[in-house]
C-alpha cells in the first residue's frame, strides 16, 4: 500500500508540474503582473481530500521546486513557494475543520485568497514596500473566479478518484 501511495503522489506531482508549465503559456487577458490561473491547485486540493497533510504539503513543495528547475525562474520561486505553502496549509485546515460548512469551492476560495496574500507578503518584503498590499484586491477578484473553477474541478476529480480506488471503474 505504501508503494501505491508513493506512485499516486508522484503522478500528482507530475500532473501539478505539467499543469503549471502549461499554464505559463496561457495569456491572461488582464495585464496584472504575476497573476496566474492557479489550475495546479486542482491537484493540490485533490491530494488534500484523498490523503493527509504531509502528502499534500510534499506535493506542493515538490511542484514549486520542480517548476523553478524547469522554468529557470528563481526570482518567482519564493513567491510561488510561500503562496503555495500558505494555500495548502489553509485549505487543509478548511477541509479538516470546516468541511461540514464549506464545499470544495469554498475551500478553494480560501486557498486562493491565502495564496495571493502570501505572494503579496513576499513582495512587500522583497521590495521593502508595504504599499504593495494595494495590489491585493485585484488579485483577490481574479482569485474568486479561478478558485471557483478549481473547486468545481476538484469536486469532479475526487468523486472519480474515489471510484478508481474502490475499483468500480
Amino acid at each position: 500500500m505504501k508503494t501505491r501511495k508513493m506512485v499516486v503522489l508522484s503522478l500528482m506531482v507530475s500532473l501539478a508540474l505539467a499543469i503549471s508549465v502549461l499554464e505559463l503559456s496561457i495569456p491572461i487577458p488582464i495585464p496584472i503582473p504575476g497573476a496566474r490561473l492557479g489550475f495546479s491547485n486542482i491537484i493540490i486540493l485533490t491530494v488534500i481530500c484523498m490523503y493527509d497533510f504531509k502528502s499534500s504539503i510534499t506535493v506542493s513543495i515538490l511542484k514549486s521546486v520542480l517548476l523553478m528547475l524547469v522554468t529557470g525562474s528563481v526570482s518567482s520561486f519564493l513567491y510561488s513557494f510561500v503562496g503555495s505553502l500558505l494555500s495548502t496549509f489553509t485549505m487543509y485546515l478548511s477541509v479538516k475543520f470546516l468541511q461540514k460548512y464549506l464545499t470544495l469551492v469554498g475551500v478553494s476560495e480560501i486557498g486562493s485568497f491565502f495564496h495571493n496574500f502570501g505572494q503579496i507578503l513576499v513582495a512587500s518584503f522583497v521590495m521593502d514596500n508595504i504599499s504593495i498590499f494595494y495590489y491585493l484586491p485585484m488579485l483577490i477578484i481574479i482569485g474568486i473566479f479561478t478558485g471557483f473553477f478549481v473547486g468545481i474541478s476538484t469536486n469532479f476529480l475526487t468523486q472519480h478518484f474515489h471510484k478508481i480506488i474502490r475499483g468500480t471503474i
